[in-house]
């Protein structure tokens, strides 16, 4: 058969992407007569973006113009809110985008024909695998603890000459442990000061642990070290797409070079802005879902279940293989839970009438579970 034979649905793609795992967005709750639904599988802030960025995102109207590729206003209100320089700092669609260009930058298939090998926790951040598959370079996957934390005596273990990435996710997504500063900068100091280190802290402004790692301290120290962050969780604009990277010039000069061109619009650099500009109110809406979130998790371990600890805006049910069963008793309480195939569930923390029915749904389930 010629090429002008074959149909557009025959035309393989790359081999890797027959490898990949196909990425699982949290599914929207089914409607249930008499219930209002409630969407928990995305980790989804339940609340709408503040006012006054709703006023702003209303008021845009520059959309013929392609956006600042370098998104030099919005950086600059990142340096000034973190006290880091703007040229540390690259924007991205979401900390994915932000990821993406880093493996873009530092991970894949070098010109001798082998990968570059990408080190992270699993189960961790679903996206990991796709997107160091799609760069090119090989998952080395290290199993968590039995409490849900990252094993990093085992993850600094696997590290080779090939090693050219880690990607240390605190709160870990999904199953909620923070990453402690002290276990962090030793295990930056455990491992080649070549190999970029990723702090992925997606879910920074919801921790309160008071060990918990500052991804951004250690980056002023170690010139290995990225940080990822986002505006899609605690300042709600995650259907915006809008996140970033602070790391040292040794590493930004050529984060720049991978970064896609206009990948933060006018409409969102803008709409980070103006969230930055009332933080304050960002704090109380963030504390009112970790009440939300420690009243869950309080609730769960007086009815028996184990819980690990929860920094993010969700909990982990490490259900097994009852994972499934469990996530359509929810559906049946119109209530959408992401289950993670055999292994757990993850519940997002949504609007306090739906954390209510969730307990009560936990409260009348068999099989809850157990600390390992």
């Amino acid at each position: 058969m010629t090429s002008s034979e074959i149909l557009p649905g025959e035309i393989p793609p790359r081999p890797v992407v027959g490898r990949l795992p196909r990425y699982a967005a949290g599914k929207p709750p089914v409607a249930v007569d008499g219930l209002a639904s409630y969407k928990l599988s995305s980790n989804e802030n339940p609340l709408p973006p503040l006012p006054a960025v709703l006023e702003a995102i209303a008021n845009q109207q520059d959309f013929n113009r392609y956006p600042d590729p370098l998104s030099s206003k919005l950086r600059a209100a990142l340096a000034d809110f973190l006290d880091v320089p703007a040229e540390d700092i690259v924007t991205g669609a979401g900390s994915l985008g932000a990821l993406n260009q880093l493996l873009a930058t530092f991970a894949g298939q070098n010109d001798d024909g082998k990968a570059d090998e990408v080190i992270y926790a699993w189960r961790s951040f679903e996206a990991y695998p796709i997107s160091v598959g799609l760069a090119g370079a090989e998952s080395v996957r290290i199993p968590l603890l039995n409490d849900g934390r990252h094993d990093l005596a085992a993850m600094a273990a696997a590290v080779t000459v090939r090693t050219r990435v880690i990607l240390l996710c605190t709160p870990n997504n999904p199953t909620g442990p923070i990453l402690t500063a002290a276990e962090t900068e030793q295990f930056i100091r455990s491992v080649p000061a070549d190999v970029v280190v990723v702090i992925d802290e997606a879910y920074q402004e919801f921790v309160r642990a008071a060990d918990a790692v500052d991804g951004i301290a250690l980056y002023r120290r170690y010139p290995n070290v990225v940080v990822l962050r986002t505006f899609s969780k605690a300042h709600g604009l995650a259907g915006l797409r809008v996140g970033y990277s602070v790391s040292n010039p040794g590493l930004t000069q050529y984060l720049r070079v991978a970064a896609t061109p206009f990948s933060v619009s006018q409409i969102a650099e803008q709409a980070a802005i103006v969230s930055l500009q009332n933080y304050p109110q960002v704090v109380e809406r963030v504390q009112s879902i970790v009440d939300e979130r420690d009243r869950v998790t309080a609730g769960l371990r007086e009815l028996g279940w184990f819980v690990p600890e929860a920094q993010g805006n969700f909990v982990w049910l490490d259900l097994g293989a009852n994972s499934a069963e469990f996530a359509e008793l929810a559906e049946k309480q119109a209530l959408s839970v992401r289950a993670f195939g055999a292994e757990g569930v993850r519940v997002s923390i949504g609007e306090p009438e739906a954390n209510s029915r969730f307990l009560a749904l936990c409260a009348d389930y068999t099989n809850p579970p157990q600390r390992s």
